[in-house]
């Protein structure tokens, strides 16, 4: 099922309208408690989450609108799709872009490394409940679960959620090791971004050429990103050590 039905359902029997409504919620609260010793930090979650809203429907668009496009329903499935990955990237670029904006020099990453698996986790959450996201069909297994029409299937959203929770455990066991300071959020994007690649040859969505869809590109985007950014942040901590 598309992620565009997320949003197809009444605003009572929809899971992940609500998981993510809730997702949104808790990063505010969490945002608006460190904006109290910050008040400049409040900018820079208004751009990130702008920045989340905005990579999630392009990234969807880049993915999946080309299959929406033939259908008769296709503004509603083109106006609701989202997607996951692309939110991360965006929300990225939408910090990045605010930092220069307002002149803040801080770094953030930290931060936001540690809410962000709570995001996510809680929109897996959403998925399962809603039977969206699903995984490729199966042979029934003790750990696959059925769809609508009965089908078994890879049960690709619980999975993610379980990565999302390891991540989050490892994420608040880092943030006082000196080796990953400001730098957790790209150990995030670096973790996640290789998993969603490999994961994503048992999630069912529409391939884009052989084997590969359109969220393997974004994933190892992710990856990719992540990497440049840790180890130029380490080249950075290394050189600020050295004795002037």
């Amino acid at each position: 099922m598309l992620a565009a039905l997320h949003w197809l359902d009444t605003p009572l029997t929809a899971p992940y309208r609500w998981t993510m409504l809730g997702a949104i919620a808790l990063s505010a609260t969490y945002w608006f408690v460190k904006a109290r010793r910050d008040p400049a930090l409040l900018p820079v979650f208004i751009g990130a989450l702008g920045g989340a809203f905005i990579g999630a429907k392009l990234a969807y668009l880049f993915a999946e609108g080309w299959r929406d496009w033939p259908m008769e329903d296709r503004w509603l499935r083109l106006a609701a799709g989202k997607s996951v990955i692309g939110g991360l990237l965006g929300g990225y670029g939408g910090v990045e872009l605010m930092k220069w904006i307002t002149g803040y020099q801080k770094s953030t990453g930290d931060r936001f490394a540690l809410i962000l698996p709570v995001g996510v986790a809680l929109g897996r959450v959403g998925c399962s409940l809603q039977g969206c996201c699903l995984g490729k069909p199966i042979a029934p297994q003790f750990f696959s679960v059925r769809d609508e029409h009965g089908i078994s299937r890879w049960p690709a959203s619980q999975v993610e959620l379980g990565f999302q929770l390891i991540l989050l455990v490892t994420m608040w066991l880092l943030r006082h090791d000196p080796r990953f300071k400001n730098r957790l959020i790209f150990l995030y994007f670096i973790s996640y971004g290789s998993f969603r690649f490999l994961h994503e040859f048992l999630r069912d969505e529409p391939p884009m050429f052989s084997c590969f869809t359109g969220y393997h590109i974004l994933a190892l985007i992710t990856a990719l990103v992540g990497w440049v950014m840790f180890v130029r942040r380490g080249n950075e901590a290394s050189r600020e050590s050295l004795p002037a």
